[in-house]
């Protein structure tokens, strides 16, 4: 339901900015549903990506295979994503904050940590310069933190209009797609609040899953259950891509 939800948001026509995992699998959803159109460019300078299976990171030969165009990294970030050319950037992330801050570098200290992450990328150029950005990630209270353990890429910083005062040229977050629901910021504080429910998800269980107190809105939407032509194409998408990847293995 998260993958599918978060597809949802991809308009046709769109340029979106990928990244790898979950935001790859909705946006790839997407152009083999509603968004047939819609762009995808992926950090290591594909162009109009159109992978016939999910990537495994952003040097996988997948991307290229069909992209319309494969431009050096530089490129894609001067002229394309800080130039204002990327509508929405999808992201990923190991942990967030209330503001929607986003951590992909460690858990634990930096010095000593638990976990070395994957590190940044471009995550944090997309969240700055993006017209918009949406995280997916499953909601649990050790990913939904109090205080992130390293900040990566900037949401709404410490709320309120310190975002503006950054000036970053990209408005930010906002969505945030869980495996519970969505979370919207709030107007003026950008606190993230939780607007809509998954079917079968309750607020009860959001708030136990997120490390701060959550606030949910007045009139909770519920979101539309998957469709039959949705579940099939993800599917399939998932089956080719097991596929390919146990091919490679045994290659």
């Amino acid at each position: 339901m998260m993958t599918i939800a978060a597809s949802r948001l991809l308009a046709d026509g769109a340029v979106c900015f990928v990244g790898i995992g979950l935001p790859s699998e909705a946006a790839n959803l997407a152009r083999a549903t509603h968004a047939p159109e819609c762009h995808l460019i992926y950090e290591s300078g594909t162009i109009g990506a159109k992978p016939e299976v999910l990537p495994l990171s952003i040097g996988d030969g997948a991307l290229a295979e069909h992209a319309d165009s494969v431009v050096s990294v530089p490129e894609i970030f001067n002229y394309w994503l800080q130039a204002g050319r990327v509508d929405v950037g999808f992201l990923g992330a190991a942990q967030i904050d209330r503001h929607a801050n986003i951590n992909t570098t460690v858990v634990g200290s930096y010095e000593d940590p638990k976990v070395r992450l994957p590190g940044a990328g471009g995550a944090p150029e997309i969240a700055a310069s993006a017209k918009e950005v949406v995280v997916v990630l499953r909601q649990k209270s050790r990913a939904f933190v109090q205080e992130l353990d390293f900040v990566t890429s900037v949401g709404y910083a410490k709320g309120g209009d310190s975002r503006d005062r950054l000036g970053y040229v990209g408005s930010g977050p906002k969505t945030a797609i869980t495996d519970l629901g969505v979370m919207t910021p709030d107007p003026e504080t950008k606190e993230l609040t939780l607007t809509a429910l998954h079917p079968g998800a309750t607020a009860e269980q959001a708030k136990e899953a997120t490390g701060w107190d959550l606030k949910v809105a007045d009139d909770v939407a519920r979101t539309d259950p998957p469709t039959e032509k949705e579940l099939a194409v993800l599917r399939d998408l998932h089956t080719r891509t097991e596929a390919a990847r146990e091919q490679r293995r045994e290659a």
